[in-house]
């Protein structure tokens, strides 16, 4: 009867403890969105690095401004604009809301929606409809999401199908966030193997997985491991944006107490000029402060197949779908007008553009 009593306490006790970690989590959830909106989380010192380069204006453009063919294939499915919405929240009330304002702007839009991480819902499957917005956006390309230090501490093929399945998403997205992780209290910091980990699990899906960061850049030597562990398409989610360095030091202590690790990362123009440069043949998007359709304009000059915004979008979803689609639309507008005035009509032509480096 003792050692019986002792099992039940020992169960009781780890039960509690995954519990607290779980409440953690739902909590460090719901800070970060009140840091993104109320702390100045973006980048100081670094710049995207679209500043340096410039389209060449064609006052003569021979293009026909309606007539611009701004759609593009990605991950199979067709976009109207080269654009997706980045990974922001789940797990809670407000998250359900977020997520489904940016769905419904998403489907109106015709333009693609990554949620954000889903470890939430893993762990507590009673979550799981404020991840689900296919009811409110049956035609987007959708993209599940889980932190890649999991698959190092106990998920497997299985999350990852539940990550996918559980909310009719197309393709996983796996985001790399080290220093994210280093700065996060309790983060989870051993990334050792995972290169490995990937090369594992990705042949037995069904499914894309996409490699991405979180704001600090990835660079040409980890696009080219990661695409020879077998990843389907990378988001190099550069520097200049948003600093999650910042937003976990703003979380844990209030303020930024390392200032200098709050401002490291690959600026996004930088990381994707090298990485498309390593021609590796795998859809790349860039996203890591994209505020203008001239900035997408210059990354799909540049290399990039799409561009992903997040925190632009944030206050707008908690505010209404059609604040998000005003947003978006103002993106796609300002691409239009970006590619008309360089004189092409499609994103392939777009794409061929020799954009020219501004003299310093």
């Amino acid at each position: 009867m003792g050692a019986r009593l002792g099992i039940i306490r020992a169960v009781g006790r780890g039960v509690l403890r995954y519990s607290q970690q779980v409440n953690v989590t739902s909590r460090r959830k719901k800070r970060h969105i009140e840091v993104c909106l109320e702390e100045p989380v973006e980048y100081e010192l670094l710049t995207t690095g679209f500043e340096r380069w410039r389209l060449p204006y064609r006052a003569l453009p021979e293009a026909d401004l309606n007539a611009v063919d701004l759609s593009v294939e990605l991950l199979g499915r067709r976009l109207r604009a080269p654009l997706l919405i980045g990974a922001m929240t789940g797990g809670s009330e407000l998250s359900a809301r977020i997520n489904r304002n940016l769905a419904e702007a998403a489907q109106r839009c015709a333009v693609g929606l990554m949620l954000g991480s889903q470890r939430v819902m893993i762990e507590r499957p009673e979550v799981t409809p404020s991840f689900r917005v296919r009811e409110v956006a049956p035609d987007i390309l959708l993209l599940g999401n889980l932190g890649l230090v999991q698959l190092l501490l106990g998920y497997g093929v299985e999350e990852m199908r539940q990550a996918v399945e559980a909310v009719g998403a197309d393709a996983l997205a796996l985001h790399a966030n080290p220093l994210q992780e280093a700065l996060q209290e309790g983060g989870d910091t051993n990334f050792s193997g995972a290169l490995a980990r990937l090369s594992e699990l990705l042949p037995r899906l069904p499914f894309p997985v996409l490699l991405k960061e979180v704001g600090h850049g990835l660079s040409a030597r980890v696009a080219r491991e990661a695409a020879a562990a077998g990843v389907a398409a990378l988001d190099l989610a550069g520097a200049g944006g948003t600093s999650w360095a910042k937003v976990e030091q703003y979380a844990r202590w209030g303020e930024v107490r390392h200032p200098q690790l709050a401002e490291w990362g690959i600026p996004t123009a930088e990381a994707l000029r090298s990485v498309a440069s390593a021609g590796l043949g795998l859809p790349l998007i860039a996203s890591g402060g994209i505020r203008s359709g001239v900035d997408v304009a210059k990354a799909v000059a540049l290399g990039a197949s799409a561009c992903a915004v997040a925190r632009p979008l944030l206050a707008p979803a908690i505010e209404s779908a059609d604040a998000v689609v005003e947003a978006l639309e103002r993106l796609i507008f300002e691409l239009r007008v970006a590619a008309f005035c360089c004189g092409v009509q499609d994103l392939s032509e777009l794409a061929r553009v020799d954009p020219e480096a501004v003299p310093s």
